[in-house]
C-alpha cells in the first residue's frame, strides 16, 4: 500500500510517496518526493476513484476498483494511487512535476494532519 510521509533529506524536509513494487510496475513510476515548501494545500477526499480527473497516461485503471499512475488534463498532471471504498489525501503542489498527489489511505485524516503539521 502506498504511503505518504515526511522525511529529512540533506538540509530540507520532504514529502515522500513510497510505492510498493506492484504499484511501481502498474504506474510505470518510482517513488516520488517534493519539498514541503512546495505543498500548497492538503485535504481529505471521501472517494479517491471519483476524485481522479483526466486521462491516464501512463498507468493502470481497473474500472470501479483501482487507479494507479499519471492522470493528465489540460495544463494539469496528477499522480494517483486510488482504491475503491477508501478516502484519500489530496496534496496540491507548486513548481513540481506533478501538480497533485492523490493517495488512498484508510487513515487519510491522520496522514493529512501529519503533512499539515510538518509544513507548519
Amino acid at each position: 500500500m502506498a504511503e505518504l510521509g515526511i522525511e529529512q533529506q540533506s538540509d530540507e524536509r520532504v514529502l515522500t510517496l513510497r510505492l510498493t513494487t506492484g504499484e511501481k510496475v502498474a504506474a510505470l513510476h518510482g517513488d516520488l518526493t517534493a519539498p514541503l515548501s512546495a505543498v500548497r494545500h492538503v485535504e481529505v477526499v471521501p472517494d479517491a476513484l471519483a476524485a481522479t480527473k483526466g486521462l491516464r497516461a501512463p498507468g493502470l485503471a481497473l474500472p470501479g476498483s483501482r487507479k494507479i499512475g499519471t492522470w493528465r488534463s489540460k495544463g494539469h498532471k496528477m499522480f494517483v494511487v486510488a482504491r475503491r471504498g477508501e478516502p484519500a489525501v489530496r496534496v496540491e503542489l507548486e513548481g513540481q512535476p506533478y501538480a497533485t498527489l492523490l493517495v488512498s489511505s484508510p487513515d487519510a485524516p491522520q496522514v493529512a494532519r501529519r503533512i499539515v503539521t510538518a509544513r507548519g
